[in-house]
């Protein structure tokens, strides 16, 4: 049976009407056009996580988080942190988040916190700062004087006792490289929690950090400026938590304390993840 085009017209506007009437969801997911048909509106995208890593690893030590963050659709790159020095990593850094579309979630662990805290500054689209265990800095500070502003890291002590150390060719005599001595390295970053023969690869594989890295203060910090979250492991040997906590609460990061050493991200990269997506859906 053929319907009259004013009976066609009647149909529609009753399909209509009950779709508005039933669709609470998709009220808020749909928005009407001005001749009263239904359009689909875009979802917001979910941000990229860059994961930074610090000295004496790679990309690989956020393995886990990475694992976990792309199962629940997250994009998640993780650029090589130079070691080099503060400055010249943070514009290795800022120079690969030019690359990227959309907004940033960016994440530092250790002295990637460094680095991030000046990559970071006067970019739009990073619109959160993640710290895994990291240094927090404030301008002119440097890595040796956060290590060394409470007791308790392993890394505070005569260079020659918890370094080996490596020319650069064609630097500066005084920067050179700097490799954790076997016998430190578990002490520094697992504290027992990572059995000893994981230990023992990631000590053999570490990347080194050039002395620059330890005396070059930051700059104007991007915290100011941008949320920042925290995650300090409270048997961390290489940041002491309580120097953690005053960095934190000095960049009025939103804070979570686990029972984890320096390698949180390895040992419970669960409570990473879910801070490091805490932050991202803060700022949808």
């Amino acid at each position: 049976m053929k319907l009259s085009f004013r009976r066609r017209l009647i149909y529609v506007g009753v399909a209509i009407g009950a779709l508005t009437l039933t669709g609470a969801g998709i009220g808020s997911a749909q928005a009407s056009t001005s001749n009263g048909f239904l359009h689909s509106r875009p979802a917001a995208a979910k941000p990229t996580v860059v994961l930074v890593h610090g000295a004496w690893a790679d990309g690989s030590s956020w393995d886990k988080v990475t694992a976990e963050l792309q199962h629940d659709g997250y994009r998640v790159v993780t650029p090589p942190n130079l070691l080099s020095g503060v400055d010249n990593d943070a514009a290795n850094l800022r120079a690969y988040l030019d690359t990227i579309t959309g907004p940033i979630v960016l994440v530092g662990h250790s002295y990637g916190g460094m680095v991030i805290t000046n990559a970071a500054l006067g970019d739009k689209q990073v619109k959160a700062l993640v710290y895994v265990d990291a240094y927090i800095p404030d301008q002119h500070d440097t890595v040796l004087s956060l290590t060394s502003a409470v007791p308790g890291s392993v890394f505070a002590a005569e260079a020659s006792t918890v370094f080996d150390q490596v020319a650069i060719p064609g630097e500066d005599p005084h920067n050179v490289n700097l490799y954790v001595k076997p016998s430190v390295f578990g002490k520094a970053f697992a504290d027992k929690t990572i059995p000893a023969k994981d230990v023992a690869v990631l000590a053999a594989r570490q990347r080194p950090l050039a002395f620059n890295a330890l005396v070059e203060e930051a700059g104007e910090p991007a915290w100011r400026t941008i949320p920042s979250w925290s995650v300090i492991g409270k048997q961390d040997a290489v940041i002491p938590a309580a120097q953690q906590i005053a960095m934190s609460k000095r960049a009025k990061a939103h804070t979570i304390e686990i029972n984890a050493p320096h390698l949180s991200m390895v040992t419970d990269a669960g409570a990473v993840t879910n801070q490091i997506e805490a932050a991202a859906k803060a700022t949808d």
